[in-house]
């Protein structure tokens, strides 16, 4: 009995969600049913509007044509007009003439004949009808006013609803990524002259392959593009990738997404160590603040503090790191200490080209950015070791602006500027300082890495941000080529 009551409830269940999706379904249906009857009603209002707009225009073309008619009538009709009443006119002068003529030689008298006869003569000589043209100066010839609609009435004949436009083709070869931008160009395969605009989609990913259902960046949009091709700029590549798709757009409808493409995104990509801060040093994430009590402020909160929840290990800090990204924390100590006012990177470089910017306060006390080794001592100023490189800002009684390696510095002969980029290349040994907003070169080190390095800052009383997630911009890497026979290096030093 309770197996068959048990069997009962179960069917009860499945007709009970069963009889949930008719009635659902039912809804959507009679919602269905006014949507269309409501999208009916806008086309053919539309389709009503769009005729009564092409009879327009017909009707201002007709009525601009018979006013053409018009005028070249009533011009013509003057000048006949004005040419008959002449020759009307000369016609009954040269009758009245002939007349008199007539009756001059019909008369018995032969005193006065001569002079009439003269008289005569002189009369005729002057007479109208002798200085009119007998041609017209207008032809009553109106064909050149013919019209012939046998081409218009063949459009108008093809005159049909606003097909879906085609699904455009991505030209991967045609696009191009470089100095955060990115440049996508497609194709049809036909000619579309209805094609209204084109809506560019794109996200951020760090998959290379096909488009996931669930992704972790939504798509962002870009609408009407008249063009086909479009251009990002001002891009910031935080993720290894950018996929891209494009459809058309007519006046009424759009087509369907072209097949997505994946470009890779390439860039240097770190946030700051706040576990490696100096306690004066108030980070978050790529900003730092010079906070005079941040080392007092701490002292008083070390007990409460020391848990493994860290910035660099707390769960939000882990989920964001790239695979390549490790702890930077060295063994036997957090943070740096006494005058070393410095904090690291959270990701280490030890291979390829990489570039990144910071942007400082001019009116700091003292301010630096470089790189250092991983074995760069708490209490190691930047720069002053053989285990750091850096451009040094010192503020304090007079303004300079030095290169500075193993204790060793040189003047550099250039204005501040108010950001600095930083260009590294592993593998040579390279490490160049720009001013950052001209992209011209302040400094280059030349070294031989023996260990993996890591971007590096120091400030006292003042403040700076970083800006990563950059490629090595193509004017610096043209630089770098031209350069690279004259840099400097470290034996220069001073």
């Amino acid at each position: 009995m309770g197996d068959h009551k048990e069997s009962l409830r179960k069917i009860t269940t499945t007709l009970t969600l069963k009889n949930e999706e008719i009635t659902n379904f039912i809804c959507i249906l009679k919602q269905s049913l006014e949507n269309l009857e409501a999208n009916s009603n806008r086309v053919q209002g539309d389709l009503e509007s769009e005729f009564t707009s092409l009879h327009a225009v017909l009707d201002q073309l007709k009525e601009g044509m018979l006013t053409r008619i018009k005028q070249e009538r009533a011009s013509r009709t003057y000048e006949l007009q004005s040419q008959l009443s002449a020759c009307s006119k000369a016609l009954e002068s040269s009758e009245e003439l002939l007349e008199l003529a007539n009756q001059t030689l019909c008369s018995s008298e032969t005193e006065g004949f001569m002079q009439a006869a003269k008289d005569i003569k002189d009369s005729v000589t002057m007479a109208p009808a002798f200085r009119l043209s007998l041609k017209a100066k207008a032809s009553d010839n109106m064909s050149h006013m013919m019209v012939d609609f046998s081409q218009e009435r063949e459009m108008l004949q093809g005159i049909s609803f606003l097909p879906v436009p085609a699904t455009p083709e991505i030209q991967t070869s045609e696009c191009q990524v470089y100095d955060n931008t990115v440049s996508v160009a497609w194709t049809l395969q036909e000619p579309d002259s209805k094609i209204d605009h084109y809506i560019l989609e794109h996200r951020r990913t760090n998959h290379d392959g096909p488009p996931r259902i669930r992704e972790e960046y939504p798509w962002m949009v870009v609408e009407g593009i008249r063009e086909m091709e479009h251009t990002l700029t001002g891009l910031r590549f935080d993720t290894r990738y950018m996929t891209f798709r494009v459809k058309a757009c007519n006046k009424a409808v759009a087509g369907e997404f072209s097949e997505p493409v994946t470009l890779e995104t390439h860039a240097f990509l770190f946030k700051l160590d706040a576990a490696s801060a100096h306690q004066n040093l108030k980070v978050e994430d790529l900003s730092v603040e010079w906070d005079s009590c941040g080392g007092k402020v701490q002292e008083i909160r070390k007990d409460k503090n020391r848990t493994n929840q860290s910035p660099m290990h707390s769960p939000a800090r882990v989920s964001l790191m790239s695979p390549k990204r490790v702890p930077t924390v060295r063994v036997g100590r957090d943070r740096f200490t006494a005058e070393s006012y410095t904090v690291l990177a959270d990701t280490t470089i030890d291979a390829g080209q990489q570039y990144w910017e910071v942007r400082f306060d001019k009116e700091s006390k003292a301010f630096a950015v470089g790189v250092a080794l991983r074995s760069l001592g708490r209490f190691d100023q930047l720069g002053k070791s053989n285990a750091s490189w850096c451009i040094h800002l010192n503020n304090w009684l007079q303004q300079s602006l030095t290169a500075k390696h193993n204790n060793k510095a040189r003047t550099l002969d250039c204005a501040i500027p108010d950001s600095i980029g930083v260009y590294c290349n592993y593998e040579e040994g390279i490490l160049s300082f720009y001013n950052a907003k001209l992209k011209q070169l302040m400094h280059t080190f030349r070294a031989k890495f023996s260990q993996p390095i890591i971007p590096a800052f120091m400030v006292w009383n003042g403040t700076f941000s970083v800006k990563t997630g950059l490629q090595v911009p193509s004017v610096v890497q043209s630089g770098q080529r031209k350069n690279s026979n004259t840099s400097s290096s470290n034996a220069s030093l001073t």
